[in-house]
């Protein structure tokens, strides 16, 4: 394998792993609003009426529960594997490249090198066993999933290393090293070039979850925007993607 073809690009290594949230490419682009109206509406005023806010919560509040409700069945399954998030050696996990884990086969599609076309629901974590991010509904004490991770997004290359071959259904522990995960680019687990491990359920890519999924990050996008005065609705439609 060319060790240059496994190289992430900048686009990959902004949106690894999703660790705020998770983000369709046409809200990705649309962020950039938020930071150049500094936070505020075009007329530099909150422009979201408070009663919109409240809307737009309870709307996000109801997918979450749908999202939940739907994929009980699969959290159920990950959840039985929450005791594996243990601490871990950094020296070693860096040292050691990827590593793979299988803790339940899958019964589905197997993942090929670069294949993107699945979601999955993930536990990412620190040598100390905190854990960083995770489609938990609550990291310390979780009842249910709120999000998916949608893997065409583009994920840091020790991830895409660590589920090839992964069959989908299946729940697979992968250790990977700084180097192959934010190495020097950017802070994580108190420092740069720290190894992380990740507990992964990867799925197919297919309604009703592929649709849930996207309405789901779309009501969470509608109440961020609104939080910070900016109608989420019609900034979409006046960049044509309505």
């Amino acid at each position: 394998m060319d060790q240059k073809e496994l190289k992430t690009s900048p686009k990959q290594r902004i949106f690894i792993i999703i660790i705020a949230v998770i983000m369709l490419g046409s809200m990705i682009a649309s962020y950039a609003a938020i930071v150049l109206n500094g936070g505020k509406g075009s007329g530099g005023e909150q422009k979201v009426d408070p009663a919109k806010i409240a809307e737009y919560e309870e709307a996000y509040n109801n997918k979450v529960t749908e999202f939940s409700n739907l994929t009980a069945g699969d959290f159920g399954e990950f959840i039985a594997f929450k005791g594996e998030i243990k601490a871990y050696n950094e020296n070693s996990a860096n040292e050691n490249g990827v590593q793979k884990r299988d803790l339940k086969k899958g019964t589905g599609k197997k993942l090929a090198e670069g294949d993107s076309d699945y979601l999955a629901y993930y536990v990412g974590w620190c040598a100390d066993e905190s854990i960083f991010d995770s489609s938990f509904d609550d990291n310390n004490n979780p009842q249910a999933f709120s999000k998916v991770l949608n893997a065409s997004l583009g994920m840091i290359e020790g991830w895409n290393i660590g589920v090839e071959g992964m069959r989908l259904g299946g729940i697979r522990e992968i250790t990977i090293p700084g180097e192959l995960a934010y190495g020097d680019s950017m802070e994580i687990c108190g420092g740069k070039n720290k190894p992380l491990k990740f507990l992964i359920m990867a799925v197919a890519n297919e309604d009703p979850l592929k649709t849930l999924a996207t309405e789901l990050d779309e009501a969470y996008m509608r109440l961020q925007y609104a939080n910070y005065g900016i109608d989420y609705d019609e900034m979409m439609q006046g960049d044509g993607t309505k």
